[in-house]
């Protein structure tokens, strides 16, 4: 199957889930401990923003103390998609916007996140495909 739906792809995940009070080592510690590029920031059981690998070098490369809330330096509201969207539908995203992480949510509760990593060859082969498809036509 080349075009898994995302209830699938989640099915055995745990997504690393933080307050936005928790602190931005707090957030890296979890991260590096958990192996994952990802926390997703949840306020009240609703999903409030992400705070990424990227977003760390950011903020060490801006000097802020390591103390620094969640709230402060994530990414508020990310781009989120809906666990009936398929595999495809997540890489188109993430290539189109330039990011590697999306939140999967029904109703802004937290289902999970998926990463560039979570997909199989075969559904990474179509999206190059179809990018060169696209490509040719325009």
């Amino acid at each position: 199957m080349t075009n898994r739906s995302m209830s699938e792809i989640l099915r055995r995940q745990v997504p690393l889930i933080l307050p936005p009070e928790a602190a931005v080592r707090e957030a890296c510690a979890a991260m590096a401990a958990r192996g994952v590029g990802a926390v997703l920031v949840v306020r009240g059981g609703r999903l409030a923003g992400i705070f990424t690998g990227r977003d760390a070098v950011r903020v060490l490369a801006e000097g802020r103390a390591p103390t620094t809330p969640l709230a402060e330096v994530m990414t508020p509201d990310p781009t989120t998609l809906g666990p009936r969207h398929t595999a495809i539908d997540a890489l188109r995203m993430m290539q189109d916007g330039g990011f590697r992480h999306v939140p999967v949510v029904r109703d802004r509760l937290v289902l999970g996140v998926v990463s560039r990593g979570d997909f199989r060859g075969l559904e990474q082969d179509r999206l190059e495909a179809e990018t060169l498809l696209w490509e040719r036509i325009a």
